[in-house]
């Protein structure tokens, strides 16, 4: 468990600097760790198994890194590890990029600039946007921004509060590796399989905390939290996937817009289904709307992540200490865990 500083600081860094373009990034250096390892595994292993096996070591690899990084910063220096988990924090959330990225998305809408607005767009999201009419660019920042709120936010804050910077890089890989192989394309059904599972369970609770927070965010701020709330519970599991849905059908909820339905993918249309109740059409300020939105649900995850750290650190961590003391005690056993009546 790390120090009590380092969850709000990283988010501070976040906040304040979101990911420049130029610097490094984690999440690059895993995309190509996995591009490399499909390629071999392929060759390897039969799908499914290759798709296993990439999983794990890719997780691995990960997580025992960032472990041995730690570990070396603070054989060197107690505030060097201490500064490497910040950062760590800090690259692991996306709440001012995911902002910054679809602010840019909007810039070019104001001056009805319509292919530049397309051009930046296909940066952030995966569906074809070459066509795409402007209510359709707009409904798709709204998606992005909601969908993302899991994923760059909720779920990095969540593991990392019970687990560390550790664990809030392997559930990044996880999440990563979902986002590049955890298809149900032909190419990517069976050996995507093993990673499309894993962070169906790893966003299983973040997805649904997500739909609370961001209800709860709707209401201090005035938007429709009650909506959101009802909405989110109604239409959250209308997607065949088990997380995609909430975050998406609460924002929905909570800006009065219909959000899903019909997107194309590599020329494929996908049939999503509708989330949320005709209402207005979606427009340049309700997805400026789902970005403050999306911001104050991600100051609410902070506080709710460092009540979560605070309880681990006061209820988790002495038990540990306590057990590992009992079994370290020169090999006695406590007279109280002796059943005297048999």
């Amino acid at each position: 468990m790390e120090d009590l500083l380092v969850l709000p600081l990283g988010f501070l860094l976040d906040q304040l600097l979101g990911d420049p373009p130029r610097w490094p990034h984690p999440v690059r250096w895993i995309g190509r760790l996995i591009h490399v390892l499909e390629t071999l595994l392929r060759k390897l292993f039969s799908e499914r198994l290759g798709g296993i096996v990439l999983l794990v070591v890719v997780v691995g690899i990960t997580g025992g890194l960032a472990w041995a990084a730690l570990t070396l910063a603070g054989w060197w220096h107690p505030w060097a590890r201490r500064i490497l988990a910040i950062v760590l924090v800090y690259q692991g959330l996306a709440a001012r990029s995911l902002a910054r990225e679809t602010q840019a998305v909007l810039q070019p809408c104001q001056k009805e600039d319509w292919p530049e607005a397309r051009r930046r767009l296909s940066r952030i999201v995966g569906r074809d946007t070459e066509q795409l009419p402007p209510d359709a660019i707009y409904r798709a920042c709204i998606e992005t921004v909601a969908e993302n709120t899991t994923d760059g936010v909720i779920a990095p804050l969540f593991y990392a509060a019970l687990f560390g910077p550790i664990g809030l890089w392997v559930y990044k890989a996880i999440n990563t590796l979902d986002s590049m192989v955890g298809y149900r394309s032909p190419r990517y059904r069976h050996f995507g399989w093993a990673s499309a599972r894993a962070d169906d369970v790893a966003n299983l609770l973040p997805a649904r905390l997500t739909w609370l927070l961001l209800a709860l965010a709707a209401l201090l701020t005035g938007q429709r939290g009650y909506a959101a709330l009802c909405i989110g519970w109604r239409d959250g599991r209308k997607h065949p996937s088990p997380n995609a849905a909430w975050a998406e059908a609460a924002m929905s909820g909570a800006l009065n817009v219909q959000l899903g339905g019909p997107s194309t993918y590599a020329g494929v249309v996908s049939d999503k289904p509708y989330l949320g109740d005709p209402g207005e059409p979606p427009s340049a300020d309700k997805a400026r709307a789902a970005i403050r939105l999306m911001l104050a649900t991600a100051w609410l995850a902070l506080i709710l992540a460092g009540a979560i750290a605070i309880l681990c650190r006061l209820y988790l961590l002495p038990a540990l200490h306590w057990e590992s003391a009992m079994l370290n005690h020169e090999g006695s056993i406590p007279l109280s865990t002796v059943d005297v009546t048999a």
